[in-house]
């Protein structure tokens, strides 16, 4: 196991991640965490913040834990704030927020309000993914994977339709037309908005009723939420955004029906079906039917990465506690499907999966961005 200290190199990786977030001396600069964080990031980001001569403070929340929910992980969501007042203020007054809380503020609903400033300043977060320091390091943003994003955000926002397809048998739809559509490259220089590193990927949060299809997850993607490489294949039908049915015979299926129908009923779920029908969610005993719009089966963002430091491999190498993941959303050529919150369409739940997806062809308005898995050059204006 990778040990957790304060390694000079990591001050380096944190203080040229700050000079890409354009920190000035005399800047103001938050440094939010919370008591289950990763103790070494939010003091790494504090002696590099001191080296470029900030006005640093240290915020630390408490975590917060939830018994009656299902465990969630990864949904970018932290609960730590709870809407305190004199928390989003001290956030507000900042030129600049070091996010070290577990999961991030991404989806948090303080962020509207953090981001809009408190009129006189309006601060930009950076986003430390909950990594041990060795694989931020490794992947920092750079001016390349800058170029390459902000390139294909303007592909993206020109488009009117996605068509995700693979040998496999994925045959997915997805209309782009009212969708919020944008990209990370790991720092932002711009007032109200937020980054996280690393980056490295575009991301499309569709408006309702947009998402039909088949996704198959074949052997050697996925399930961030859990932490697995998929070994058994998983069929997903979806309709006007809604996984409908869950068709696989090995573990991998059978976690994921287990994990929906715990937010099935989190999200009151009617009563499934009679003992001893199939249920709509596979498998042959019962299971609780959805309700029409459950959050939980619902697509949350679809994308695909675009980094070409970040590997597929990397979870193989690490323990799961050192490990979030946000390498693997970002790997060059994947194609990345996610459930739960969307606020496009209006949906919100802790429930969140982050799928990411190898040898898939991705087509904008039917001209493919992503070959079997592979990111192809834009065409020059």
């Amino acid at each position: 196991m990778l040990q957790e200290r304060t390694e000079p190199a990591w001050v380096d990786a944190f203080e040229a991640v700050l000079r890409r977030c354009a920190l000035q001396a005399g800047d103001s600069v938050a440094i939010l965490a919370e008591t289950q964080s990763r103790a070494v990031l939010p003091e790494l980001a504090r002696l590099a913040a001191a080296r470029l001569g900030a006005q640093v403070f240290m915020l630390t929340l408490p975590s917060v834990f939830s018994t009656g929910a299902p465990l969630t992980r990864s949904n970018g969501a932290s609960p730590a704030i709870q809407q305190m007042a004199p928390v989003i203020a001290a956030l507000q007054a900042c030129a600049l927020v070091v996010d070290c809380t577990v999961e991030g503020l991404m989806h948090a609903p303080e962020l509207p309000a953090i981001l809009q400033g408190n009129g006189s300043t309006q601060p930009r977060i950076v986003y430390v993914s909950n990594e041990h320091p060795e694989a931020l390091a490794r992947l920092l943003p750079d001016d390349a994977t800058e170029a390459r994003v902000k390139a294909h955000v303007k592909r993206l926002r020109a488009a009117r339709r996605m068509r995700v397809t693979s040998e496999a048998g994925t045959d997915l739809s997805i209309g782009l037309q009212d969708a919020v559509t944008g990209g990370n490259w790991g720092s932002t220089t711009r007032p109200g908005t937020l980054t996280h590193w690393p980056g490295g990927l575009v991301l499309a949060f569709p408006a309702t009723g947009s998402v039909n299809g088949t996704l198959v997850l074949d052997v050697g993607d996925v399930n961030l939420s859990f932490k697995r490489y998929i070994e058994s294949p998983i069929t997903l039908t979806i309709q006007n955004d809604h996984v409908v049915h869950i068709d696989g015979s090995g573990v991998d299926a059978e976690l994921m029906r287990s994990h929906f129908a715990a937010w099935a009923d989190e999200d009151r779920f009617t009563a499934g079906p009679p003992q001893g029908e199939t249920s709509p969610l596979g498998g042959q005993r019962p299971a609780q039917r959805r309700s029409v719009g459950a959050p939980a089966y619902a697509v949350s963002h679809v994308g695909y990465g675009l980094n070409e430091s970040a590997r597929w491999d990397s979870m193989a190498l690490y323990d799961k506690r050192d490990f979030n993941g946000t390498e693997l959303r970002a790997f060059a050529g994947n194609f990345l499907y996610s459930t739960g919150a969307n606020e496009t369409a209006g949906r919100f739940t802790q429930a969140h999966f982050d799928l990411p997806m190898r040898h898939c062809t991705v087509l904008l308005d039917d001209t493919p961005v992503v070959q079997a898995g592979r990111v192809l050059d834009l065409p020059t204006v």
